[in-house]
């Protein structure tokens, strides 16, 4: 009897020439997952190491029992302040199972081996070096104001969290994700780090104002440079420290989630900094415990490691990762970094141009397979929960099902379409906009799989670039912003960046993101303290006074964003099927096309505004405008009337008057 064929390659034809390679890669994942379940009992339980090792208290054995797993070691030794930093007291001794473990008795140690006291490992490794390092699964890292050295801090609070959401439903994310992309350090307008109890008290009432349904929170995870934007992480169970203590994260997620709002994090599996005192690196005084040997396990454009995805004990850490995140913090859901990196090991450095770059011996199919352990485990943990990958090279079966030949993602980033607009602003004037071009990059994806579509990401606004409000007026930001005032250069900018926002979401994806301020236009760009800036954080915060002031023009595009949210959710925009295209006049550079239930009209001409323009539209009957971009309070010049009726004609016609650079949007009047 024949084995029935994976749904995905039933749904797509093309990819029938690649039969054998899909049905491999999902062979591969079921020998897999048949060997963790011989191991362990389930997948559940595989991810489980970072309750083995690490430092944990053991109520049989009253004491602390610190595990460690460094095969290649010839001797570990602990040390702190519990012996007075003492390097050769307390060796570990090598287990069984081949770990090196060590036992402290409560009754002798509940002195020194205390709550927030720090600790460090020495390790004599393979290669004979003597370097004093932290635990590779420990929970908390911290950083010596005096010398900057980083060292293990043991944390043991009286009295765990009290959560309280209990009541918290991913429903609504995990179906429609507007996403509030953010960094808790960068989120103050002061000219320092933020802390988690101040994103907590004053960010997360502005994202619950603004009507986003999930944060995407960066740079969580331990981190030696700031100015790294969290994605050179040394310590993979830690977060951050510079913000606050664990405590004040489980807050920030708990408060957020009795507002309605889930918490995705921003999980950075691709790679980790190759810092051997902060980090994994030669972690045994070997190249090869978590990272690939040689040219494999170097990322020359991220100066970085890369994990050995085919290891049993780097695919147990990563798991183990994933689930300490769900568990301890109550994370929603990942973003997972760089996944089109991890996917090739030439890592997405090539042209697409053919589907069977896809197959051929460029992907990583180890790391294929770690995706696919990775969102079997999310969503076996918890079923709603939101997985996307920052993914750019279109890999095929990404967002689908494991069990369908997919990878298993829920999401991927729309990473093409901020790559359009920058392009766009760049490079052409408004009389070259291509609506054809434009139609083609929002609406060019998978039918059966979902993307985040965003114009700007923090990736657009990094230092050597800027956010698309700077492209757009310029140094005319610092001097003409005031409703007081016209000017041209504003004038032109307030109106594209809302007719941006508003095509992308509306039309460009299952999902949207937003970059923190980015609602408002924040200017300029994102740099963090290093030494090219003279360390200075004029960059790395947010000028939310910018939006607070009533006169500014920044006020106008933030009230836009809401009324965009508000609309999207009411009416379930996103959750809709994919947009059907009713007018597209090149020359006039007007596009209309409905999506749930609404009609959405953008004229991108920069002079002239149409007069009786004749548009189809989906069914008979009456229309009205809903929304439209021309509003005074939205930096419009009020030159739509909602309050008239459009009624369709023998044609299925309504004669509209679209003004230039506008946007409306329209819905079907009830009977």
């Amino acid at each position: 009897m024949s084995q029935k064929p994976l749904q995905i390659l039933s749904d797509e034809a093309w990819l029938e020439p690649f039969a054998p390679a899909v049905n491999r890669r999902f062979e591969q994942f079921q020998s897999a997952i048949r060997t963790i379940n011989d191991y362990s009992g389930s997948i559940l339980e595989f991810a489980r190491m970072h309750e083995y090792y690490g430092i944990h208290f053991d109520k049989i054995r009253n004491g602390w029992l610190y595990r460690e797993w460094a095969p290649g070691a010839k001797a570990i030794f602990l040390t702190g302040d519990f012996n007075w930093w003492d390097r050769t007291s307390h060796p570990l001794k090598k287990n069984h199972r081949g770990d090196w473990e060590i036992f402290l008795p409560f009754d002798q140690y509940k002195h020194t081996f205390i709550h927030q006291s720090r600790v460090k490992i020495r390790v004599i490794g393979a290669n004979d070096t003597d370097l004093d390092r932290i635990p590779a699964y420990i929970r908390r890292v911290v950083q010596d104001e005096k010398t900057h050295d980083f060292a293990a801090q043991l944390w043991f609070p009286e009295k765990d969290y009290a959560w309280s959401d209990q009541n918290f439903s991913l429903k609504e994310a995990a179906q429609m994700p507007l996403i509030y992309e953010c960094h808790v350090g960068m989120a103050q307008e002061k000219l320092g780090v933020g802390t988690y109890k101040e994103f907590e008290k004053l960010i997360l009432p502005r994202i619950k104002a603004g009507g986003y349904n999930a944060i995407q929170l960066m740079a969580v995870m331990e981190h030696p440079y700031y100015g790294s934007f969290g994605y050179h992480v040394s310590n993979f169970f830690a977060p951050s420290s510079r913000f606050g203590t664990p405590e004040d994260l489980k807050s920030l997620i708990n408060t957020a989630h009795q507002l309605g709002i889930a918490v995705i994090m921003d999980i950075v599996h691709s790679h980790a900094v190759k810092n051997v005192n902060e980090g994994l690196n030669e972690f045994d005084g070997t190249d090869d415990l978590y990272f690939h040997t040689g040219t494999r396990g170097y990322h020359e454009g991220w100066d970085s490691k890369l994990f050995n995805y085919g290891k049993w004990e780097v695919q147990q850490f990563l798991l183990s990762n994933i689930r300490y995140w769900l568990d301890e913090f109550h994370f929603d859901g990942f973003r997972f970094d760089g996944a089109t990196s991890m996917l090739y090991q030439h890592h997405g450095i090539t042209s697409f141009d053919s589907a069977e770059k896809y197959f051929d011996e460029g992907v990583d199919e180890e790391a294929v397979l770690y995706f696919q352990l990775a969102n079997t485990l999310i969503h076996g943990l918890k079923p709603r929960a939101i997985s996307i990958a920052e993914e750019v090279s279109g890999m095929p079966g990404l967002c689908r099902k494991v069990e369908e030949g997919g990878i298993g993602f829920d999401f991927r980033l729309a990473m093409g379409v901020p790559d359009f607009w920058i392009k766009t602003l760049k490079h052409k004037l408004d009389e070259q906009w291509d609506i054809f071009e434009l139609w083609h990059e929002l609406t060019n994806r998978p039918k059966r799989e979902k993307s985040i579509a965003y114009a700007e990401s923090h990736d657009q606004a990094l230092v050597g670039d800027k956010s698309i409000a700077f492209w757009l007026m310029d140094k005319e930001m610092y001097f003409s912003m005031s409703v007081l005032e016209q000017n041209l250069v504003v004038d032109r900018g307030i109106a594209l960046h809302k007719l941006i926002r508003m095509i992308t979401i509306s039309l460009g994806g299952e999902g949207y993101l937003n970059f923190i301020g980015n609602e408002f236009g924040h200017p300029e760009w994102v740099d963090f303290p290093r030494l090219g800036n003279d360390w200075s954080y004029q960059y790395a915060r947010r000028q939310w006074s910018l939006v607070d002031t009533p006169h500014l023009r920044y006020r106008q595009l933030d009230l836009w964003d809401k009324a965009m949210i508000a609309l999207m959710t009411s009416h379930q925009v996103l959750s809709s099927p994919p947009a059907e295209q009713l007018f597209l006049d090149p020359d006039k550079k007007i596009l209309a096309y409905t999506r749930g239930g609404l009609i959405f009209v953008h004229s991108f001409h920069p002079t002239e505004s149409f007069f009786g323009l004749p548009i189809r539209m989906p069914v008979s009957g009456s229309y009205r405008i809903l929304l439209h971009s021309d509003e005074k309070i939205y930096g419009g010049f009020e030159r739509l009337d909602a309050s008239i009726t459009y009624r369709t004609d023998k044609k299925q016609e309504v004669q509209l008057y679209v003004p230039n650079r506008v946007v409306m949007v329209m819905e079907r009047k009830k009977s």
